[in-house]
């Protein structure tokens, strides 16, 4: 894998850069039409789903779907069984969103191509979001999850004496953390990480700089405002939040998808190298012309559709072992 940061900015793929255009571009004409400036997060959530309705519908059709309430909690989960199983196990995958916005049906599509491409089942959870609902409480609900899973799976088909758990951006951050949490409290951890441009530092780095802005889908300010939102602070020296001040040996084997053309390429790359470093399994893809979010443009995108060839190749083989 190359980890060169170069000095000029990459080229987008094209159908990558259609899917950022479209979507930037309606996002804000939705925004500005709104009589409350600025537009409440109420709302920008309710936005964020219509201009993402487009890029969910589509894609694999399922076996069965499931769509219940975590119990004690008004937590939506939804559990994706394909056709054709062919892959024991299940995933636990958790959107991203900078922890404020976003949900299981903006990413229903995303899950349904891990089911269908891996022959496994796929669960979301729809985990508390900021700023109503800051920092742990995401990762108190998604370990509350994982236990749900664990005792209950079976009566919905569901075999989790495999687990692995994976999410992008906010949503992979929540993975890794969780997971560290889990080791730390000497419980079971799941069997594999699956993280996708993964949001785990604070601290701006030379990427934030040079791929801020259009084209590019993720901004610097924005990234600030939603450690901000999840924190109530620019800030933290807590690990389980920002997972690089973090020790982390001892975790179950990772693959990592990085965006060449995003704001968190570098620590992207630092993560990398920090989990190899530690003695970690890590399988690497620096996916050239992807920006953040590339994953939502897999209607259209071959760099998109290769991702997930690769994390289900990697999630058949972690499943099964």
């Amino acid at each position: 894998m190359e980890a060169q940061l170069s000095e000029t900015a990459a080229t987008i793929e094209p159908e990558i850069a259609r899917f950022v255009r479209e979507t930037l571009t309606e996002s804000a004409e939705r925004a500005a039409a709104e009589t409350v400036q600025p537009v409440p997060i109420a709302r920008k959530r309710e936005i964020a789903e219509l201009v993402r309705a487009r890029w969910t519908v589509g894609g694999p059709d399922m076996a069965t779907t499931h769509n219940l309430t975590l119990p004690e909690t008004s937590l939506r989960v939804r559990i994706h069984i394909p056709k054709h199983v062919s892959t024991k196990g299940t995933l636990l995958y958790l959107h991203g969103g900078g922890w404020m916005v976003f949900s299981i049906d903006t990413h229903d599509r995303i899950m349904r191509e891990y089911a269908e491409r891996t022959g496994c089942a796929v669960v979301g959870l729809d985990y508390s979001l900021a700023p109503e609902n800051r920092f742990p409480q995401p990762l108190l609900d998604i370990l509350c999850c994982i236990d749900w899973l664990r005792e209950e799976g079976d009566a919905y088909g569901l075999d989790v004496s495999t687990l692995v758990i994976g999410g992008d951006s906010a949503g992979a951050n929540l993975a890794l953390a969780s997971t560290l949490m889990l080791r730390d409290q000497k419980c079971s951890m799941p069997d594999g990480l699956l993280l996708n441009y993964v949001a785990v530092d604070t601290e701006a780095r030379a990427s934030h700089k040079l791929y801020d802005g259009l084209p590019y889908m993720l901004n610097a300010d924005e990234m600030v405002d939603f450690w901000v939102g999840y924190l109530d602070a620019p800030t933290t020296d807590n690990p389980y939040a920002r997972p690089l001040l973090a020790d982390l040996s001892r975790l179950p084997p990772a693959q990592l998808h990085i965006a060449e053309c995003d704001v968190l390429l570098d620590e992207n790359l630092e993560l990398d190298r920090r989990l190899k470093e530690a003695g970690n399994e890590v399988d690497t893809h620096l996916w050239h012309g992807a920006t953040h979010s590339f994953l939502e443009a897999v209607s259209i995108s071959e760099t998109a559709n290769a991702a997930f060839d690769a994390s289900a190749n990697w999630l058949k083989g972690v499943l099964s072992a």
